[in-house]
């Protein structure tokens, strides 16, 4: 959908006499900036304005921390991207998923706030079912807010306040600093307080009643005390319409406030403080129908045959309100609102000891979490109520010691602490047609599944997860030769882990050899009817406890060499580690029969650890004077117990119901290319370009998930086989049938999920004189080929490439003001940027559009 925004920004000096504040009468605002500590504008590899006004402007050097310290971009021996935040300004960008259209190797899919999910080269959480919504499971690209981790992805959700720039850096981190990850990290710095008075304040409008206000204030307090505060506020109506009751669902309400002191104690010791709370509050979030996909059921049992028998069970025939998700349409039956914030204090200390920084970084921080949300999707009362209220609460301290200068010897050393605990009550109940819709026809007689059976049936429960993790790390480097350095950095990480789930299970009709509520003892040993085995094949209750705990070493290698004070190669091993995890979301169950039978299945509680080995060369050159830095690079990672879906009996038990569930499966690949452009054509006039190519690729997995082309409640485990035996009615051939585990879908040798083999990203700046003013135009271009959106690579859930250009045009006037108007998705592009399964493997493939 395209968006024109009307942008109003106010840029005024202040001297530090004060004279030139400006007043805005009604409501009375004080806005001040200081004109030259405007934040550079910043891109990989290089930033986007001359760095000088002269006959020869070259490029402005970019300024990183990826190795935690100051460093020139060109001069780190690694893949990294740099978004400053002018450019995030300039092409408002004001949260990760607009951020993923800059930056090639970064991909971002959220279904809604706490079921987000984003990688780095294909990597990290890329398949929303595996680690985003469930909380035992950790992220595999670090998400890191001025030097503090967040632990749960659905912070990354919220919207950015007042950044100074993002650095996304590639492949295995670990060895510098905080969580280890096996992905990358996405490194996030804000505009820290400042002695001199300045300031800025930003009011956009656009379609759909979007409203988004930013100011910003800092100045000194005392001689020592400078302080910061800033605060966001963005509305916007539903881009989605209930037809059912003409509301708008969707829609945004963010608001966010964040504070800064800092306090240079002496001319060696600055302590900077930093609270911040944000706040999301909404009509969000659902999907629209997108297409139905065909499986091997019985046409009754498939999307558009359910929908057509609904008369015969009491409800009307089912019709989708549209059948183009692009018309934004649904017509859903349940409530739906989101109600999160996100929060957190933090004290950093960087203290000078000689040629040493000492740092350390001690935060808290937390996450709540409400919804109410329609999972079916549908005007169709299926699920009614389907929720997990959480409370995260994380502390982190990090002590680290950096080197000064630039010596033959550099290093950083450090230790790290990070305690979490995350407590949920998931909370489930369905509706009136969910027993017709969703009870399997195969397994039951219809004695046992009446229409009313399950309506009011849910599942009420009490989550407990805690994890401590410890870790000491450093990395040398050494400039073996004068023009040749080495690194060498290690880490070691140990972590435990311990979760408590119990859940019960009470409502619809009663249960007939059972008490209700039930609860979890109340099974052990009890011989049901099919009636209640049909209400209990809906949810069943559940109670378990599991510790999980174990360490390991991680590192990496460099050498890089400075062929000329502008060019300089490298070649890097790095191998990455990434912790098991405690499912948290129920667990599979043994099956059979009798005493002991249906149990929750504790060896699938625990997903082991995964190992990242990563091979990278690169270059880094600055051309033509300054005036050009082009950057490559070249890489192959093997990610070996790879945290996925797996789908095998368990306990060696044969007759326990073949379902899916986290595990590890033995091996991925991602091998691929990463080119990077920044180009001062003429004055005023800078071009960039960014290019990623990525093969992904399940090279062992035995055990996947099927794919709904091939679902067959006929089937063992409800797969079609590799080999239908002749009492098999349908004798289709799967040709990815694990002939070992029945039900078992192989998918070796297909497509890593999520994941685009080419992204690119184009983008111009240029600014002029004109009066006594300056006029610009901002324009990029990213584009996007085809990728699968589920791990089963089913031909129903690969979503199509896109390209999306935004731009803008403005005029700073002398005086401060600065008018802007912009659009996202200036050519009105149709395209999806997720989709969701709907539960119950009907066929219906719902979609989420750009």
């Amino acid at each position: 959908m395209r968006y024109i925004l009307l942008y109003i920004a106010l840029y005024v000096r202040a001297l530090s006499c004060g004279v030139e504040i400006l007043r805005v009468p009604t409501p009375t605002i004080f806005v001040a900036v200081l004109l030259v500590a405007t934040p550079a504008l910043a891109a990989q590899p290089a930033t986007l304005q001359p760095a000088v006004r002269s006959d020869q402007p070259v490029l402005e050097e970019v300024t990183v921390t990826a190795r935690r310290r100051e460093e020139s971009l060109q001069s780190v021996p690694m893949a990294v991207s740099v978004v400053g935040g002018e450019l995030l300004d300039k092409s408002s960008t004001v949260n990760t998923q607009q951020l993923s259209q800059l930056v090639p190797a970064l991909y971002y899919n959220s279904a809604n706030p706490r079921n987000t999910a984003y990688t780095i080269r294909g990597l990290g959480s890329n398949t929303l079912s595996v680690s985003a919504a469930n909380d035992g499971i950790e992220p595999g690209v670090g998400f890191y807010v001025d030097g503090v981790y967040h632990g749960r992805p659905a912070t990354a959700a919220f919207d950015f306040t007042d950044i100074e720039r993002v650095e996304i850096l590639r492949g295995p981190q670990g060895t510098l600093f905080g969580k280890n990850t096996t992905g990358g990290a996405i490194n996030i710095v804000s505009r820290a307080p400042t002695f001199e008075p300045e300031g800025t304040a930003q009011v956009s409008f656009a379609s759909d009643d979007y409203m988004q206000a930013r100011a910003s204030f800092s100045g000194d307090l005392t001689d020592r005390v400078a302080g910061r505060l800033s605060a966001q506020v963005t509305r916007r109506d539903g881009l989605i319409t209930n037809v059912s009751n003409d509301r708008k669902l969707n829609s945004l309400n963010n608001v966010a406030l964040k504070g800064q002191l800092l306090f240079q104690a002496t001319d060696d010791l600055v302590l900077r403080l930093i609270a911040d709370v944000s706040d999301f509050d909404a009509d969000c979030c659902t999907q629209s129908y997108l297409r139905v996909g065909t499986s091997l059921r019985g046409a009754a049992r498939q999307f558009a045959g359910l929908s057509a028998a609904l008369p015969a069970h009491g409800f009307p025939a089912y019709v989708p309100p549209s059948t183009n998700v692009f018309d934004r349409l649904t017509d859903i039956d349940a409530p739906l609102h989101v109600d999160t914030q996100d929060g957190g204090i933090s004290l950093n200390a960087d203290w000078k000891l000689g040629a040493s920084t000492l740092t350390s970084i001690t935060a808290w921080r937390w996450w709540d979490w409400d919804v109410a949300n329609d999972r079916d999707y549908i005007g169709v009362p299926i699920q009614l109520v389907q929720r997990i209220p959480s409370r995260q609460d994380q502390y982190s301290q990090e002590l680290r010691i950096a080197s000064d200068g630039e010596g033959p010897l550099t290093y950083v050393g450090g230790l790290y602490f990070f305690k979490q605990t995350i407590d949920g009550k998931p909370t489930s109940v369905y509706g009136p047609a969910a027993a017709y819709w969703l009870i399997s026809t195969t397994n039951f007689v219809a004695a046992d599944r009446p229409d009313n059976l399950a309506n009011g049936y849910g599942q009420f429960g009490d989550t407990h997860f805690t994890m401590n993790s410890y870790a000491a790390f450093g990395e040398l480097n050494y400039r073996i030769l004068p023009k040749l350095t080495g690194t060498l950095g290690l880490r070691y990480t140990y972590e435990d882990k311990h979760g408590d789930y119990a859940t019960t299970v009470s409502g619809g009709l009663p249960f007939s050899t059972l008490p209700d509520p039930v609860t979890c003892t109340m099974l052990t040993g009890a011989v049901l009817n099919g009636r209640d085995n049909a209400k209990l094949s809906l949810f069943r209750p559940q109670c378990y406890s599991v510790d999980d705990s174990g360490g390991s070493l991680s590192g990496r290698a460099n050498l890089a060499w400075q062929f000329t004070d502008n060019v300089m190669a490298y070649a890097s091993f790095a191998h990455g580690y990434k912790a098991g995890g405690i499912n948290m979301s129920g667990l599979q169950l043994t099956g059979g029969t009798g005493a002991g039978a249906n149990q929750p299945a504790l060896d699938t509680a625990v997903i082991g650890d995964e190992t990242n080995s990563t091979l990278e060369l690169g270059l880094k050159s600055t051309l033509f004077q300054g005036r050009v830095t082009a950057n490559l690079a070249v890489y192959k990672t093997v990610v070996k117990d790879f945290q996925a879906n797996i789908a095998t009996p368990v306990t060696a038990n044969n007759a326990a119901p073949l379902r899916t569930f986290p595990a590890n499966i033995p091996e991925v690949q991602v091998k691929g290319f990463e080119a990077d452009l920044a180009a001062l054509v003429f004055t005023g006039f800078t071009l960039r370009a960014s290019l990623a190519y990525a093969d992904g690729t399940y090279t062992d997995y035995p055990a996947g998930p099927c794919p709904l082309e091939w679902q067959n409640p006929n089937a063992t485990g409800g797969c079609q086989p590799l080999v239908p035996p002749a009492t098999l009615a349908n004798q289709t051939v799967n040709p990815r049938g694990n002939p070992a585990i029945p039900g078992a879908y192989v998918l070796t040798g297909l497509p890593l999920a999520g994941l685009s083999k080419w992204v690119g990203t184009v983008g111009v700046d240029y600014a002029t004189q004109a009066g006594s003013g300056e006029a610009y135009v901002h324009a990029d271009w990213n584009v996007r080929s085809g990728y699968n959106a589920d791990t089963t690579n089913s031909r129903y859930t690969r979503l199509a490439g896109y390209g999306v250009v935004n731009a803008s045009l403005g005029y700073r006037f002398a005086s401060g003001w600065e008018a802007e108007v912009f659009a996202r998705n200036l050519l009105d592009k149709d395209y999806v940027t997720a989709l969701t399964i709907q539960t119950g493997n009907s066929g219906l493939i719902l979609g989420q559009a750009g």
